[in-house]
């Protein structure tokens, strides 16, 4: 078996989840991070043989396969081009940059190189949602006429919450849409087949003035301030996004995406209608599909071997009654990335920079609509 060669840019929380899930895929070894902040500490922490401040000089001199990028939105495009453009692949977290601009030539580099090109949507690789991408295909639901659903968290609920991610000029036009929203319409779109086709949205921000800690702020950080250790500073991204949709076969659908939801740490829900049968599927079950009948009972499927569709089995790793949440999900989807390694033209579900376009053009039309107040055609990508 081929053994792969990583280095991961950027060792916050999500960072040292690409770490410590590579590691479980058997055939890849993390050589190198890179951190503007305390590299060496967290390589001798997490074991990672060589450390860099600077992620030029980890790709020149590490013969990498792969770059896992894990930084704030507005880095992703200079390190994934340099990374292809010294042929390296590049798997990248979400939103894949800040601009439609950028994520188009990321394409065209991706094309251009051949590379394995891939943004992390892990949400694709829940068995259950997988499974119910099958049915769907089937046939089961019937024709789809509504979809429907939220993705919901509260890290960020108290004005003394900070994160790089509330300043546009790191994230993008749009916050709670493209760090949390992206995640839903990936998976709306990839479970269902259909594409968004037109937008109507309304923003909120219920902190128009946040208190932010004079220093560095990890994510999901419980660090306690005193008063004089914070500087008030504005907000210009949402904290909630109302988003209603049209969808390419007719369907209707809406969603509504907060990171200042109290109680919710990570939830997703995801509710499709068909006219035979309803599917629905929430991040805090992942392991079961609700499956809704007009004229019998309700069916709850769980996650296993005899229970999913045949196509979804190569995503089920335990027996049944075995949980598999996130970390298992991460796997599934950087197996799959991984395996695409010189052979780009096997079948694969992970999204690719195709699909990192596609949502930064979901986003800014969404951004355009709240600007407007009005319906918004999203063109096709």
């Amino acid at each position: 078996m081929r053994i792969f060669r990583a280095g991961v840019v950027g060792t916050g929380f999500i960072g040292q989840v690409h770490i410590e899930t590579v590691r479980r895929l058997g055939n890849v070894e993390v050589v190198a991070l890179t951190d503007k902040f305390n590299a060496k500490e967290t390589a001798e922490a997490l074991n990672v043989p060589n450390h860099f401040s600077n992620y030029k000089e980890m790709i020149d001199t590490m013969n990498l396969d792969m770059v896992h990028i894990c930084t704030p939105n507005n880095t992703h495009f200079d390190i994934a081009m340099y990374a292809m453009e010294h042929g390296v692949n590049v798997l990248c977290e979400k939103p894949m940059c800040t601009t439609t601009e950028e994520a188009k030539l990321l394409v065209a580099k991706s094309k251009e190189t051949g590379l394995v090109a891939a943004i992390n949507f892990h949400n694709r690789f829940y068995p259950m949602n997988n499974h119910l991408k099958n049915v769907i295909k089937d046939g089961d639901l019937g024709d789809i006429f509504s979809i429907t659903g939220s993705y919901t968290q509260d890290w960020l609920l108290f004005n003394t919450d900070y994160s790089w991610r509330l300043n546009s000029s790191e994230s993008g036009k749009t916050r709670a849409v493209a760090d949390i929203g992206s995640h839903w319409m990936d998976l709306a779109e990839y479970v269902t087949g259909q594409k968004i086709v037109a937008v109507n949205a309304d923003f909120s921000t219920i902190h128009k003035n946040r208190k932010k800690p004079k220093g560095i702020v990890l994510a999901y950080s419980d660090n306690q301030y005193k008063e004089e250790d914070y500087e008030d500073v504005p907000i210009d991204t949402e904290d909630n996004a109302n988003v209603m949709f049209r969808f390419s076969n007719g369907a209707k659908g809406s969603a509504f995406f907060s990171q200042v939801i109290a109680g919710k740490s990570v939830a997703i829900n995801l509710l499709v209608g068909g006219y035979k049968k309803s599917a629905e599927w929430n991040s805090e079950k992942c392991n079961a599909l609700t499956i809704g009948n007009r004229d019998s009972y309700n069916e709850v499927l769980e996650k296993g071997i005899t229970t999913v569709h045949p196509n979804t089995k190569p995503l089920i790793a335990y027996p049944f009654g075995h949980l598999e949440g996130f970390p298992d999900a991460f796997k599934q989807s950087f197996k799959s990335v991984y395996s695409s390694i010189g052979n780009t033209t096997i079948e694969h579900d992970y999204a690719t920079f195709k699909d990192g376009l596609r949502e930064m053009i979901l986003c800014e039309k969404i951004y355009e609509s709240n600007q407007v107040q009005g319906w918004v055609d999203v063109p096709n990508a």
